[in-house]
């Protein structure tokens, strides 16, 4: 199994360094491997899941609700162990909200983002018009 270190870690997830430690201390990344006098190092497995979280970061997500999707561990994880639906139904529930509220959210993100697109590229008409104009009058 590779092994990253959190320099190796940062780089390939997109979040500092300081910031995987901070996620760390507050529980949205479960403590690290440690070898070499304490050093961290992350497999793989950490690296995808970082990626994750930058990416419900990014689009906006609260530390509290990432934190919430990510309390109670990875419920494919629990499956494989057989633990039975019905134990995980809450925690499943619960996620389920949390990222139907943070979509909902992007939604809207995204039609603003479309309306200002839009705009945009009627300006851009605009003066490429005003520019045809001059150059056809001369």
């Amino acid at each position: 199994m590779l092994l990253y270190s959190i320099s190796k870690a940062a780089e390939k997830s997109g979040i500092s360094s300081y910031t995987l430690r901070y996620y760390e201390k507050i529980g949205l990344l479960p403590p690290p491997k440690r070898k070499n006098g304490g050093r961290r190092f992350y497999t793989e497995t950490d690296i995808q899941f970082m990626t994750f979280l930058k990416s419900l970061k990014e689009t906006g997500m609260s530390l509290e609700d990432m934190n919430e999707i990510v309390k109670d561990g990875c419920i494919l994880e629990k499956i494989h162990l057989d633990i039975e639906t019905s134990e995980l139904t809450p925690s499943i529930n619960k996620r389920i909200g949390i990222l139907m509220k943070h979509l909902e959210k992007m939604e809207m993100k995204k039609k603003e983002l479309e309306e200002v697109i839009s705009a945009t590229r009627g300006k851009l008409d605009t003066y490429y018009s005003i520019l045809k104009e001059e150059v056809d009058n001369k």
